[in-house]
């Protein structure tokens, strides 16, 4: 036995055992106590097998503009003041700032200030009289689909961090039109705690509470201008509903807001042994916050987070550090799901689920039942035949197909892959494209047999002339399958995954494996003739 055949049969051997080892965890069902030797990554099952949540999601783009306007406002109004521009009314009312200046000359810096400052505003309409100038400021139609097209982006890219920190393994978000989101979560375990996560705004602010009214009079005579009235919720420990609403009479004006967040994590109160969240502001944010604190000692800073009064704490003292926290009636997943929202951001507008559906096990059951029939039944009839046709020869070749299904199922788990109805689809496929490149080879060594040269010089020969052949077929049909797996969503990314696997495995199994055991039948002894 020469060294090349021999690495080459500790080579296909090891490269086995690796696709049994990968594969066995898989096979054994996630409860099984695997052995230590044994790798802990398994195969994950796709929405259309294990079941989970499909959800389609509808942007609330228009609320972006909103929110955008009315942060203009509040910039336009810091800007004025600095600018020492007396302005009598400043209000944001949908994409328009309705603006009225003491002044016509102060009302002529205003198209530079904007230009400069604020460069989506423009001045839509101008009007002298009653002692002043009255001005209608209004976002133009390119900015404001460029915000729509931001608010679909950057909710995709939220929902995506929020999902990823949920645990869920191999989910799909991607854009559906142009306000809609596809999600779909295989393998969940709480859809509700998943679509609480998934759908919450999570805008904090921090506000000042106005406490130059009382709750009652706010409720009698209207909150006064510049004020609204917030509720704290008060949730019952044992069934978390809502029992109750503490009112607050809260400034509207935003002092900070969340996306100075780089962390926030949970921590455990050690006096009453409840849950909290911990914040850490960026450089600006802890100026900010600092800055905040340090002005308004003895007054009540109020939590806001979607438009709900989390806490309402008296500053007793100025805090520096860039750290706050946000304590409430929280259970300890409420807390987390509640970091996680604000770790990954807000979103940049409310989402409205149009579509829900959740896929039952049943479902999945039935679906691996039909993929793993439609894949015993392919493999038996190409087993079938090339056995009959290509008696001996086909028998190896039978014997490479199983190999190369196990290293697939092998290396699917080893990189933890998620196996659809489509990447079954890949695997049959790849089940034919693997004999393929046997019966070329076969067909080469045949034709060599006629020749009348010897059953090793025929078998050299035969691979030898197959192997362009199948490296270019298998080379092209490839790389389709890269760019079906880099533009494809879903479905089609499972597939082109276990085409892309199949097709180095099929090479392997075909070229390689096959090749050593007819190398080992040919040293056995003085073989004249092949089983071909």
């Amino acid at each position: 036995m020469n060294l090349s055949l021999k690495w080459r049969t500790v080579l296909v051997a090891l490269v086995a055992v690796l696709g049994v080892v990968f594969l066995v965890p898989s096979l054994l069902g996630p409860d099984a106590d695997l052995p230590r030797f044994l790798p802990k990554d398994r195969l994950h099952l796709g929405l259309d097998l294990q079941g989970g949540m499909h959800l389609v999601l509808e942007v609330q783009t228009e609320e972006a503009v909103k929110n955008t306007v009315e942060r203009m406002a509040g910039e336009l109004k810091q800007l004025l003041r600095d600018e020492r521009v007396r302005t009598r009314t400043l209000t944001a009312r949908g994409r328009e700032i309705h603006l009225t200046v003491r002044d016509a000359a102060a009302a002529d810096r205003i198209p530079d200030l904007l230009d400069k400052e604020l460069p989506g505003l423009t001045v839509a309409t101008r009007e002298e009289g009653g002692g002043g100038v009255s001005m209608v400021l209004r976002l133009s139609d390119d900015e404001a689909q460029r915000i729509e097209r931001y608010a679909v982006e950057q909710g995709i890219e939220t929902i995506r961090n929020r999902v990823d920190q949920f645990g869920v393994s191999e989910p799909t978000i991607v854009p559906q039109g142009e306000r809609r989101i596809l999600i779909q979560l295989p393998g969940i375990k709480d859809p509700e705690r998943a679509i609480n996560l998934i759908g919450k705004t999570a805008q904090l602010q921090f506000r000042l509470l106005d406490e130059g009214v009382t709750v009652e009079q706010a409720r009698r005579n209207g909150p006064p201008p510049g004020s609204e009235i917030l509720y704290e919720h008060r949730v019952d420990p044992v069934t978390r509903k809502v029992v109750g609403r503490t009112p607050y009479v809260v400034q509207k004006r935003v002092l900070m807001t969340g996306d100075v967040i780089t962390d926030a994590r949970v921590q455990i109160d050690q006096q009453y042994n409840e849950p909290y969240v911990t914040l850490q502001f960026d450089k600006r944010g802890a100026r900010m916050f600092d800055r905040i604190t340090a002005e308004n000692v003895n007054r009540r800073l109020a939590i806001v987070l979607d438009g709900v009064v989390q806490s309402a704490p008296v500053i007793r003292e100025r805090i520096g550090g860039g750290r706050a926290q946000i304590t409430g009636r929280f259970n300890l997943d409420e807390a987390r799901d509640l970091a996680i929202a604000l770790r990954s951001g807000s979103l940049p507008a409310p989402v409205k689920i149009l579509e829900r559906r959740t896929v039952g096990p049943s479902l999945g059951h039935d679906s691996i039942r039909a993929g793993l029939s439609a894949l015993a039944v392919g493999g038996l009839l190409v087993v079938a035949f090339m056995a009959v046709y290509y008696k001996g020869a086909g028998l190896v070749a039978d014997l490479a197909l199983v190999l190369n299904v196990v290293l697939i199922m092998g290396a699917l788990a080893m990189f933890g892959a998620t196996l659809t109805l489509p990447g079954i689809a890949g695997i049959v496929l790849t089940i034919g494209m693997a004999v393929d490149a046997n019966v070329l080879i076969f067909e080469r060594i045949r034709e060599e047999l006629r020749l009348g040269k010897s059953a090793s010089n025929a078998l050299a020969s035969g691979y030898a002339k197959a192997f362009s052949t199948i490296l270019d077929a298998n080379v092209t049909t490839f790389i389709a399958a890269a760019v079906l797996w880099q533009y494809g969503t879903g479905p089609i990314k499972g597939f082109a995954v276990t085409l892309s696997i199949g097709i180095v495995a099929s090479m392997f199994t075909a070229i390689v494996g096959t090749r050593v055991i007819f190398d080992w039948v040919l040293r056995r002894g003085n073989v004249r003739r092949l089983s071909i």
